[in-house]
């Protein structure tokens, strides 16, 4: 889809209509309501209006405030919405840092135009980002909490006054940044100790994507069906729903989460890291996902880390009942899933029916893969290592 009329402008990061905020929120304590809520969001926001006509109008960083839509914008009756999940860190070097944001740009631009909005020069959402965060990233991630970080969500609807069948003319694409929990040390309540995610396995009548859809995107359409299931999962003490897909009863994501499972291969002993692949497009192209295998590629594939034995990266088609056959044999080492949200987290479990099945390694503990590649990251993001991967984001004095 995109800009229908020629000439029309190019989505443009250089030049910034900036209003600032007379009324500062307070920057809310680690593990405080505020930011458990998911919601609360710093004091500014970037919003760039878009219209068939002349396309993309000069970028707007102004207070935080509610958007206004009429009733027929067409994001409420026909989906046309997406989104990124994307994170800024404060380095332990005193520098804010984003990671792989070209990824997201580029990933929020298809995602735009499968949802038959506009599209744009991805490389300039990176630009909107940083210039946001120059604003509030002093305030809300102050130097003196290094390893702290937030998150940041762009996002594009259709939100001109289209009630029927019809590819919108009228867009916005908006960025807000809130303060989130580190889901990887949280512990449920009573927990002592806590091993990794517990999993449910969806039901054959649940599916989240097919071939031919769009699971591939990250659309709003993509996850408003699949919260009842979600919720229904939490409801009995899981975490996570594990979907699957087709008779074979396929792996694909877990949650909003990509999922790995590193095991000893059946035929041949080799140890393997092991996800589902990209082309059937039934999941996400996660940019965590990405970053996890290119690492276990450059580092693990060849020679001992520590303990950690090489493993082989292997991204194909994976069934239920193979990691169900892998536990009864004790060839499962390690689980863990990859995201934004839940960064690299270890599974401890899946419940297939009415079995439960341990992804844990044979002393009943993570074998220490995600713990590696977690810090590999970490010391990225954090700027403990120099990296591409690393995109600086200088800030206002």
């Amino acid at each position: 889809m995109g800009s229908i009329a020629p000439n029309v402008a190019e989505l443009d990061a250089s030049k910034f209509n900036i209003t600032r905020s007379t009324n500062l929120r307070d920057v809310p304590l680690p593990g405080s309501p505020e930011e458990l809520s998911h919601s609360y969001c710093t004091d500014h926001m970037v919003t760039v209006r878009w219209t068939v006509n002349n396309g993309w109008e000069t970028p707007e960083i102004k207070p935080y405030q509610n958007l206004s839509i009429p009733p027929t914008a067409s994001c409420l009756h026909y989906a046309t919405e997406c989104f990124e999940g994307m994170k800024i860190y404060r380095g332990y070097d005193g520098k804010l840092r984003l990671f792989r944001p070209d990824l997201n740009g580029q990933r929020l631009n298809t995602s735009s135009q499968r949802s038959s909005l506009p599209g744009f020069k991805y490389d300039e959402v990176k630009k909107l980002v940083a210039k946001l965060m120059q604003i509030d990233g002093p305030r809300w991630l102050p130097k003196d909490r290094p390893g702290s970080f937030l998150y940041i969500r762009p996002t594009v609807i259709g939100n001109g006054p289209h009630l029927g069948v019809q590819v919108p003319k009228e867009a916005l694409l908006f960025i807000i940044a809130v303060p989130w929990p580190d889901f990887t040390k949280m512990k449920k309540e009573g927990d002592t100790v806590s091993k990794g995610l517990r999993l449910f396995a969806s039901s054959p009548d649940s599916i989240r994507a097919w071939p031919g859809g769009f699971g591939w995107a990250k659309l709003g359409a993509n996850y408003g069906p699949s919260l009842q299931s979600h919720g229904k999962a939490q409801a009995m003490g899981f975490d996570q729903i594990l979907w699957l897909f087709g008779e074979d009863r396929q792996v694909t994501e877990a949650g909003a989460s990509n999922f790995f499972i590193i095991w000893h291969n059946a035929d041949t002993g080799r140890l393997e890291l092991v996800t589902a692949p990209l082309e059937s497009q039934l999941i996400l192209p996660g940019v965590t996902r990405r970053s996890v295998l290119e690492l276990a590629r450059e580092r693990l594939s060849e020679n001992f880390v520590g303990k950690l034995a090489p493993l082989q990266v292997v991204e194909r088609t994976l069934t239920i009942g193979e990691i169900e056959k892998a536990a009864l044999e004790g060839r499962i080492v390690e689980s863990f899933v990859s995201g934004t949200a839940y960064f690299i987290t270890p599974v401890a479990m899946i419940r297939n029916n009415d079995q439960d099945i341990s992804t844990l390694g044979k002393d009943g503990e993570p074998a220490g893969y995600a713990a590696q590649i977690k810090s590999w990251l970490e010391a990225i993001m954090y700027g403990k290592e120099d990296h591409e991967w690393a995109y600086p984001v200088e800030e206002e004095q």
